[in-house]
């Protein structure tokens, strides 16, 4: 594995600097007390959380039990835990290589040894833990970024042939964590997109390219493939939570949507067909909302394509109104890429790719104009998915060198993710504590992220909020208190449209949650 040199490079001075250059767009946020309409519940719950700001296992119980709205930047096979890897490689009996870790279909020989053997405690089960995760890493001769994307080729064969169950596995958590919708990542028909791509070649004519894909039924018999499955999936994670019986597990109330992800270091007529698939299946299945670009945005192919893949997006995205694009941009810093690679990726994803949403944004600051860039994702209400822990392990920028209280005072909305919590040994709860705690938001700051990761998913219908701004209810759900019993005007909403009602519950969920704390404080 190539050695990385230091990425913290992005120093506080430099953002503070940044800072001061770019004149705000918005106020920052002000004191619980000073928001007009809050609730006196909810500014008696907001002085109760100052009030224990230095108790680290009051605010770690506290956040735990709020209402956290969605996970918006999932990737399953890294959600997971590690040892519900562990566990499936030795019950589909697989190897892994006791010197390099890396999983594999058997018979055992040579430096491999079962699966089985990493089940009991002990030494080798520490030692895959350490190899297919962020536990215990401590960077040296590997950086942080390369551990970090090495895991996923090393547990690769455990991680695909049970999806059901990993779902099961990542909703329930969600659930006790107060979380009601998931948007995960996942490759669909995957060796079938990369046999059909290797088989179509590649041609800049976008358009003549895409009917050779779509010739003779090539593209629809991936997206049949897909969805079936999907079902299959679908009927596994069913299973396995006992949905639908008075057995039923937490995870069966979390919501979920699926993005579908290509691989942006592969060739380009793998990228272009993996788009198209993605595409034509949210044309096709509700339970396919997107697409999204995949990979560490600083492979050497993945610089070279990255203005050709936003054409890509640009021809695809008129002919399918119904997919929506989230991409990964801007997952860089300085000593990682040229200086040059730095100064255009968010912008590209917004203005040529279409992105509605982007995932991690961590350059914004190098990136060329970087106050008409703020200034335009705060205009086109570009949501920034935000995983703090995972910047930190991966590119090594983390408190004030993080650009989230950047994006927060110039008015881009943003919400908190996990990104890969198996790899990363996290969950929602400890992102929230870690924004909380590093960035003093205070309960309203923390409740409207939970709001914002909500409004801003893939979920179909209406959304229960006139506006992305305050949080005002639509005017058919106005006049009662929102989260309490719905008019019959809001009902009917609430019955057309999957969105309003997550939000809807959600707002009932903070009134439970507000009236719990200071009962019980």
């Amino acid at each position: 594995m190539a050695v990385m040199i230091s990425l913290r490079r992005t120093t506080t001075a430099a953002l503070v600097a940044c800072a001061a250059l770019l004149a705000p767009l918005a106020p920052a946020a002000h004191a619980e007390a000073q928001l007009p309409g809050a609730r006196p519940l909810e500014g008696r719950v907001a002085s109760y959380l100052d009030g224990i700001r230095q108790d680290p296992a009051k605010v770690q119980a506290f956040l735990r039990e709020m209402p956290k709205g969605g996970d918006l930047h999932n990737h399953l096979s890294g959600a997971v835990t590690t040892e519900l890897l562990i566990r499936l490689a030795a019950q589909d009996d697989l190897c892994i290589d006791s010197v390099t870790f890396v999983s594999a279909t058997g018979p055992c020989q040579g430096t491999a040894r079962p699966a089985q053997d990493a089940v009991p405690e002990g030494e080798f089960r520490t030692a895959v833990i350490r190899a297919w995760s962020m536990q215990d890493f401590v960077p040296g001769p590997e950086s942080g970024h390369d551990h970090f994307f090495a895991t996923f080729g090393k547990f690769g064969e455990a991680s695909w042939r049970h999806p059901g169950v990993m779902l099961a596995e990542v909703t329930d958590t969600m659930a006790a964590q107060h979380q009601s919708y998931l948007e995960t990542l996942q490759t669909p028909s995957s060796v079938g997109v990369a046999a059909l791509a290797a088989k179509v070649g590649f041609e800049p004519d976008l358009a003549a390219l895409r009917q050779k894909l779509l010739a003779d039924g090539q593209i629809q018999a991936l997206v049949d493939g897909a969805r079936a499955d999907a079902d299959r999936a679908w009927a596994e994670y069913q299973d396995t939570e006992q949905c639908g019986t008075a057995q039923a597990r937490p995870g069966c109330a979390v919501t979920v949507r699926l993005q579908s992800q290509a691989s942006r270091a592969s060739t380009p007529a793998r990228v272009f067909a993996q788009l198209l698939l993605g595409m034509e299946l949210a044309s096709q299945d509700e339970r396919f909302v997107a697409v999204n670009l995949v990979q560490p945005e600083d492979y050497q192919s993945s610089l070279d394509n990255y203005r050709l893949q936003m054409q890509m997006l640009d021809f695809l995205h008129p002919l399918y109104p119904k997919a929506h694009i989230s991409l990964h941009a801007g997952e860089l810093a300085p000593g990682l890429v040229k200086p040059e690679d730095l100064a255009f990726h968010i912008r590209e994803a917004v203005l040529t790719g279409h992105a509605e949403r982007i995932g991690h944004g961590v350059d914004v600051a190098h990136e060329d104009d970087p106050a008409g860039l703020l200034r335009t994702l705060a205009e086109r209400k570009v949501l920034v998915e935000v995983p703090l822990t995972s910047n930190a392990q991966i590119l090594q920028v983390e408190g004030a060198e993080h650009p989230f209280p950047l994006y927060r005072s110039h008015g881009v909305p943003t919400a908190l993710a996990t990104d890969d919590p198996g790899v990363e040994r996290i969950d929602i709860t400890h992102e929230y504590v870690r924004a909380a705690r590093t960035y003093a938001l205070g309960y309203r700051d923390l409740k409207d992220l939970a709001r914002t990761s909500l409004e801003y998913g893939f979920v179909a219908g209406r959304s229960l909020w006139r506006d992305r701004d305050g949080f005002v209810p639509v005017p058919e759900c106005q006049g009662r208190p929102v989260g309490t019993k719905p008019t019959a005007r809001c009902a009917a909403l609430l019955a057309a449209s999957p969105k309003a009602l997550l939000e809807w519950n959600q707002e009932r969920d903070f009134r439970a949650f507000e009236a719990a704390v200071l009962h019980g404080r």
